[in-house]
C-alpha cells in the first residue's frame, strides 16, 4: 500500500462485483473513504464488511441508478458520511442482450444509454458542484473499447459507451481551470462474471483471444489499478483523456 487515496472520498457505482469491487477494495487499502453503490444490499453489505475488517471505511449504498431519483440521495448520504466527495468512478454498466443494429429493439437501446450513459451523466451533474467549490476532484468515467470501433451485435452499447467517452472529453475542457478532472477509463475484455458466457464458449473465447495481442483476457485488479491512477495525483496533469486498458486489442487494424 502506498497511500495514494489517503484522505480521499471516492464514489464507486456498480461496486458489488468485478471491475467496481475491485476498484472499491484497492482505493480503501489506498487510504480512501469509500461509498459503494450497487443494486445488491447483500453484496454491498459483504464488501464493506471487508473492506472495514481491514482497517478500512466504507458506506455502503444500494440504490438503482437506472432510477433518476436516486442520484441526488446518494450524493447526499455520501456527503453526510464523509463531509464531501472527492473521486467519483462511474463504473456502473453492460448490456443485457447482443442484436444486430438493424434488429435492435430501441427499448431496449434506450434501456442500455440510460445504464451505461443517463446515470453517469446524473452523477456528474449532481457531483462536479461540490468539487468545483472545493477546488478539487477526480472523475473516471468508465467507457469500453468498443466506443472505438465497430462492435457487432453489440452496436447499441458501443455507441452508449461512445457517448460516455464524448461527454467525459467535454467536461475536461469545461472544468479544465477549477482543479476538477475528468477522464475515462476504455476496458477490453475482462474476466469477470459478466464475460462468463463468452469464457464457457471455447470456440468463441478463442476467435475472441485471437483479436488480443497478449492473447488473453485483462482482470479486474488491472482495471482497478487502472482507474486508481486517474483517481490519484499520479495523473494530475490529465484530463479529458481515454485510458485504454485492454491487451493491444484497439491496435488492431
Amino acid at each position: 500500500m502506498t497511500g495514494q487515496l489517503t484522505d480521499r472520498i471516492a464514489l464507486i457505482t456498480g461496486a458489488s462485483r468485478g471491475i467496481g469491487r475491485a476498484m472499491a477494495e484497492l482505493f480503501a487499502r489506498e487510504g480512501a473513504k469509500v461509498a459503494l453503490v450497487a443494486r445488491s444490499a447483500d453484496s454491498l453489505d459483504e464488501i464493506a464488511r471487508a473492506i472495514d475488517h481491514a482497517g478500512g471505511q466504507s458506506l455502503p449504498l444500494p440504490a438503482d441508478l437506472m432510477d433518476p431519483d436516486a442520484t441526488e440521495g446518494l450524493v447526499e448520504r455520501t456527503r453526510a458520511q464523509f463531509g464531501r466527495i472527492d473521486v467519483l468512478v462511474n463504473n456502473a454498466g453492460g448490456s443485457s442482450f447482443m442484436a444486430p443494429v438493424a434488429d435492435s429493439r430501441m427499448s431496449g437501446v434506450a434501456k442500455t444509454m440510460a445504464l451505461n450513459f443517463d446515470s453517469t451523466l446524473r452523477l456528474i451533474q449532481a457531483v462536479v458542484p461540490g468539487m468545483v467549490d472545493q477546488g478539487r476532484g477526480s472523475i473516471v468515467n468508465v467507457s469500453s473499447v468498443t466506443a472505438l470501433r465497430a462492435s457487432p451485435l453489440l452496436g447499441h452499447y458501443g455507441a452508449a459507451k461512445a457517448a460516455v467517452v464524448s461527454i467525459t472529453q467535454t467536461l475536461a475542457v469545461e472544468l479544465g481551470t477549477t482543479g476538477v478532472r475528468a477522464n475515462a477509463l476504455l476496458p477490453g475484455w475482462i474476466a469477470t462474471d459478466l464475460t462468463d458466457f463468452l469464457r464457457a464458449d471455447d470456440s468463441l473465447e478463442e476467435s475472441l483471444l485471437d483479436r488480443v495481442p497478449m492473447h488473453r483476457w485483462g482482470t479486474a485488479d488491472e482495471i482497478a489499478q487502472a482507474a486508481l491512477f486517474l483517481a490519484s495525483d499520479a495523473s494530475s496533469f490529465m484530463t479529458g483523456q481515454s485510458l485504454i486498458v485492454d491487451g493491444g486489442l484497439s491496435a488492431n487494424p
